[in-house]
C-alpha cells in the first residue's frame, strides 16, 4: 500500500478540483445536471482514483486505478473543449485548468512507470 496524501500528484489533482469547481460556477443554470455535474465528477475521480489505487494491495491494482484517474482527467478535458465550443465559457476562463490538467495526466503517466 502507498501513502496517497504523499503523492504530489495527488496534491496537484486537489488543486485541479478547485480550479475546475470554479469554471463549473460559470456555466449556465440549465447545465446544473448537464454537464456541470459531468464535469465535477469526472475531476472529483481523478484524485479518488489516485487514493484508491494506493489503498490497493498489489501494484497491478494500483496501475488499474491509475488508468481510472488518467481517464476521467481526458474526459474532463473534453467536457471543458465542448463548453468552449458551446460558448458556456471562454478559453481563457480554462487555460488555468486545461494546463493544471496537462500536468496531472503527464504526472499520472510518470507514477505508473513504476508500477510497471
Amino acid at each position: 500500500m502507498h501513502n496517497f496524501k504523499e503523492l504530489i500528484v495527488w496534491k496537484k489533482a486537489r488543486v485541479l478540483v478547485k480550479e475546475v469547481y470554479k469554471i463549473s460556477d460559470l456555466l449556465p443554470d440549465t447545465e446544473k445536471y448537464g454537464l456541470k455535474s459531468q464535469i465535477q465528477r469526472s475531476v472529483v475521480s481523478i484524485p479518488a482514483n489516485i487514493a484508491e489505487g494506493c489503498g490497493r494491495k498489489t501494484d497491478s491494482e494500483m496501475n488499474r486505478f491509475l488508468d481510472i484517474s488518467n481517464g476521467s482527467s481526458y474526459e474532463l478535458e473534453t467536457l471543458l473543449t465542448l463548453c468552449i465550443d458551446l460558448e458556456f465559457i471562454n478559453k481563457m476562463d480554462c487555460e488555468v485548468a486545461m494546463n493544471l490538467n496537462e500536468e496531472v495526466q503527464r504526472m499520472i503517466r510518470s507514477l505508473k512507470q513504476n508500477f510497471n
